[in-house]
């Protein structure tokens, strides 16, 4: 599975934006799909995960309430709706791809997107 994530940019706080992340391949309906973020100077950590079908979903407790994850399997892409961004939201967003159920953590995922630069400017 190759995996490529669009849609970061510069934007106000109190702004949205959303990310996609397209997956190559005929299985995408079978991987549990996750966005992380990397702020510099910090570690990977986990925004947001969802199951293969998309029955459910899982959020950091900084975006809980303020981001949606989502999945059109039949177009191969999840997307991360954000909205109310805030300055702390700045950092590269990486989309993830796993076998197994989702997770906090980042070692377990099979396949990694290229990661897109969200800024959030107060």
């Amino acid at each position: 599975v190759q995996l490529q994530a669009s849609g970061g940019g510069l934007v106000q706080a109190g702004g949205s934006l959303r990310l996609s992340c397209g997956a190559s391949g005929r299985t995408f309906s079978s991987y549990s799909m996750g966005w992380f973020r990397q702020a510099p100077g910090k570690e990977r950590e986990f925004v947001a995960g969802i199951s293969p079908r998309g029955g459910s979903t899982y959020y950091a407790d900084s975006v809980k309430g303020r981001f949606t994850i989502s999945r059109d399997n039949a177009k191969n892409t999840a997307y991360l709706q954000m909205n109310s961004l805030k300055p702390e939201d700045t950092a590269v967003y990486y989309c993830a791809a796993s076998r197994d159920l989702v997770t906090i953590i980042p070692g377990v995922y099979d396949y990694w997107g290229q990661g897109t630069q969200v800024t959030v400017s107060s």
